[in-house]
């Protein structure tokens, strides 16, 4: 049985949350309006009991968004994950169905995973041609402050999107492990931060051909140095003085015609990805009511 359950479909002419339901320890809140006044967009934030995730929890919820609405889900502030207890995993298990011309963009905070803590996470996406889809998935270190880095026992990240007639359309894992020989630290390095961002359908193509761009002319600036005192520029592995950069980001497109984009980011610091997300979504204002992650 669902721990949490939103229906959102068309009344009145606009985008309307017709049926929520949640228990222990989940629960919805819904804000009567986010932006200003003629947006069509149902912001909707999930949030836990105790301000995280406790060892052994199973939260499983049903999103659906019915044809030509605008659903937002979105988190207060980092997605804590608890230290396991007894070795039990926590685990989340969203599904969401997005109709014809409708627009479902997921965007949180990042999950936290404390010392020891087991995560796993599977995100069910079910699309029409006409569906469009944004995903932000990401994950920090833990809690650096305190000494904490990547000391996550387990992470798992599951995001699977299916057209009709369930034809798989993106079948993504990230798996993070304490290994026997290397833990997930000395392999991250120093980078603190990894993130996927998705962008599925025609309501998104502008941001799709923004970010691929950007992207592009980031990469091109931060992975060529000079070399030599000629001041021209050469391959990394060429220069023993390369610095790794604080912040890595490449783009990928997948699915029929190339309809959807993947974005995969490593960084230094989550302010870099949070500034990162803030610029490349900017233009979802005119859809969502407001810039995600203003």
């Amino acid at each position: 049985m669902e721990t949490g359950k939103v229906v959102v479909e068309r009344g009145g002419g606009k985008s309307t949350a017709n049926h929520c339901y949640s228990k222990y320890p989940f629960k919805f809140i819904i804000p009567n309006k986010v932006g200003p006044p003629q947006t069509d967009a149902v912001w909707i934030y999930t949030i836990t009991y105790g301000g995280g995730i406790v060892s052994g929890d199973s939260i499983k919820c049903d999103n659906s968004v019915g044809d030509g609405c605008t659903t937002v889900l979105t988190t207060q502030a980092s997605t804590k994950v608890y230290k396991s207890v007894e070795s039990k995993c926590s685990e989340q298990v969203p599904e969401a169905r997005i109709g014809s011309d409708a627009l479902l963009a997921v965007i949180p905070d990042p999950v936290t995973c404390f010392s020891t803590a087991k995560y796993s996470q599977t995100q069910v996406f079910k699309v029409f041609p006409s569906s469009s889809l944004l995903i932000v998935d990401w994950i920090t270190s833990g809690r650096y402050g305190r000494g904490e880095k990547w000391d996550v026992e387990l992470y798992k990240s599951t995001n699977n999107i299916f057209l009709e007639a369930d034809e798989p359309l993106f079948l993504d894992t990230i798996l993070l492990e304490q290994g026997r020989y290397s833990s997930i630290a000395e392999r991250m390095q120093d980078y603190q931060v990894i993130a996927m961002v998705i962008l599925l359908g025609p309501k998104l193509k502008f941001i799709q051909d923004q970010i691929q761009e950007n992207v592009k002319n980031l990469m091109s600036q931060q992975l060529r140095i000079p070399s030599g005192s000629s001041g021209r520029y050469g391959d990394i592995d060429d220069n023993p003085f390369f610095t790794r950069p604080s912040f890595l980001a490449s783009c990928s497109v997948f699915g029929p015609k190339g309809r959807g984009v993947v974005v995969r980011i490593a960084a230094i610091t989550t302010e870099s990805v949070y500034s990162f997300l803030q610029c490349q979504l900017s233009g979802l204002d005119s859809l969502l009511g407001v810039s995600p992650y203003r």
